[in-house]
């Protein structure tokens, strides 16, 4: 599968993630966001831009416990809960902002 963005392809797995994570840039978050139905804000932003430090820190895309506890941890316990993360990613936090941030889907997720 692909998607093409301003006449660039870009490969996905069958489950829209980005295959080359080299590829990622902010206009390609910004379609899959749309394709995910998410409209960016700088919240958003914030926690896309925390799972990929996470990522390049750890090598590991985290699932939504370990995204909640380190977000809590970084960003306040306001940020690091699960309501607040669901009302950014109603279709799972780590899976959905994960393959918006251009990361491999969250080890544990269905």
């Amino acid at each position: 599968m692909a998607i093409e963005i301003n006449g660039k392809t870009y490969d996905t797995d069958e489950e829209g993630y980005l295959t080359d994570l080299s590829q990622w840039d902010e206009d390609v978050a910004k379609v899959l966001a749309a394709e995910e139905k998410v409209e960016m804000t700088d919240n958003h932003w914030e926690v896309i831009n925390f799972l990929r430090e996470y990522y390049n820190e750890f090598q590991i895309a985290p699932a939504v416990r370990v995204l909640t506890k380190a977000i809590g941890k970084k960003l306040g316990p306001d940020k690091g809960n699960n309501k607040y993360l669901y009302e950014l990613f109603p279709y799972g936090p780590a899976k959905q902002a994960c393959k918006i941030g251009g990361l491999p889907k969250p080890t544990g997720c269905i």
